[in-house]
């Protein structure tokens, strides 16, 4: 379960990323929004899968509130997700 929980970690983390720095720019600079809507609707059903396995891990782990809070903080961060894989997972 963990593990799964690191995939869908990176995976946000680098819909985030490609976001980010090509469909953002893509759509602002060269006119080309197609790319948001296709990287922002996975990119966004990755961030709800990232956010409900947060919770239940956090259940399983017995985290407490400020460790669940930190990781999903990190998924709104750039590289968050992969800092947070590596300090918490």
């Amino acid at each position: 379960m963990l593990e799964s929980f690191k995939w869908i970690a990176r995976a946000e983390g680098i819909s985030f990323l490609i976001l980010l720095f090509i469909a953002m720019p893509l759509k602002y600079i060269w006119e080309a929004p197609s790319w948001v809507k296709v990287v922002g609707m996975v990119h966004g059903v990755l961030f709800v899968a990232y956010i409900a396995w947060a919770i239940f891990v956090k259940e399983v782990q017995k985290w407490d509130y400020r460790t669940l809070g930190i990781v999903i903080a990190g998924s709104i961060l750039p590289f968050g997700t992969f800092i947070i894989e590596k300090k918490y997972l």
